[in-house]
């Protein structure tokens, strides 16, 4: 398959336009790779089975692992959604268009491809403007997982959808950084109280404000779950760079300790090795480590939005460099912090020291 590559700058006159070969793509059968304001996504007719496949195939995708359907206006979700729970207006008018999927009782329109058989189907309305210009111009429900090959990093910038994806897909929109860096909060609003499947760029605190009662998302379990979960991200291992990886909890000092130990073991054999640090902790680091380690830092522990911008971007960086071993610090899970923490348990497979 020819992949074209269509560069879009938001901040340009009538850019738009240039997506409109890409809606009719989309409305025609076609897959399009696209950003979000979480990350890239791979698109395609929600309503179309033979397009959804397309996208199983494409990112090697276990067929069992249901899909979030994104529309451009709040309108659409009566045509997805069946007997929708009364807490399903409140989200919308205070989260949408933003980070925030929600899980409703599904309609008869949904295609069991798109769903896994489920009764219930995941939708948001994503907030980043070329998302929502595209879906507008498609003028279809677009079913779109990340658009990275099936258990790698999620891609936050073109470039990593195009190492995974280029020649398996009709179109890639490159629209430069996905600001937020992980995927959707997903809540699940036909139990009570409400669930957090897997959290995301709305946290756990910003949905109790609303709701009040909600259950948080529970450490993920990285053994292999039965059935059909509800929710991309809970079933399979996900977001895994090549390298083996592992987590260490503790102290600040106790843990850039631990990982240095490790670190210089590591080189001493010829490993190639990964640490994975914070602005705060990179001074506790000895600096000969540096010349036999690939050390990155995610940001400052101050602004743990920067954390989640930077996370699957620095594990891509690790992959590119040919790291075999990567070991990481653990990071606060209040707010945003408990996706990041979620995405490096299941990247890590739940490998974690605790000191």
């Amino acid at each position: 398959m020819r992949t074209q590559i269509i560069k879009v700058d938001t901040n340009a006159t009538d850019w738009d336009k240039q997506l409109d070969q890409a809606a009719e793509i989309l409305r025609s059968g076609g897959l399009v790779a696209f950003p979000t304001e979480t990350v890239y996504g791979l698109g395609a007719n929600a309503l179309d089975e033979t397009a959804v496949e397309a996208i199983y195939r494409a990112k090697g995708r276990p067929s069992d692992n249901p899909l979030i359907v994104h529309i451009a206006d709040t309108a659409a979700v009566k045509d997805l959604a069946d007997n929708t729970p009364q807490t399903a207006q409140a989200l919308m008018d205070t989260f949408w268009p933003g980070p925030l999927t929600l899980i409703m009782p599904r309609s008869s329109l949904v295609p069991d491809i798109v769903t896994a058989g489920l009764d219930t189907v995941a939708v948001r309305m994503p907030s980043h403007p070329i998302a929502s210009a595209l879906i507008k111009k498609a003028g279809v429900p677009v079913a779109a997982p990340s658009a990275n090959s099936s258990g790698k990093p999620s891609p936050t910038l073109a470039k990593h959808v195009i190492e995974d994806l280029m020649g398996k897909v009709d179109v890639i929109i490159d629209g430069g950084n996905a600001e937020v860096g992980v995927e959707s909060t997903v809540l699940d609003i036909t139990v009570t109280p409400p669930v957090i499947l897997r959290p995301g760029g709305v946290t756990l605190e910003q949905l109790q404000s609303v709701l009040g009662d909600v259950v948080g998302s529970p450490v993920p379990d990285t053994a292999e779950m039965p059935g059909t979960p509800k929710s991309p991200g809970m079933k399979y291992r996900h977001y895994s760079p090549k390298a083996m990886m592992l987590l260490v909890e503790g102290a600040p000092e106790q843990v850039a300790a631990e990982i240095s130990k490790r670190a210089e073991l590591y080189c001493r054999e010829g490993t190639a090795v990964g640490i994975l640090v914070t602005d705060e902790t990179a001074a506790l680091y000895e600096p000969s480590l540096y010349s036999c380690c690939k050390v990155l830092s995610l940001g400052s522990r101050k602004d743990p939005n920067t954390l989640a911008s930077n996370l699957f971007r620095c594990l891509r960086e690790f992959d590119e460099k040919g790291v075999e071993v990567i070991m990481a610090e653990t990071t606060d899970v209040k707010g945003i912090g408990q996706a990041v923490m979620n995405r490096l348990i299941k990247a890590a497979g739940g490998n974690i020291i605790k000191l």
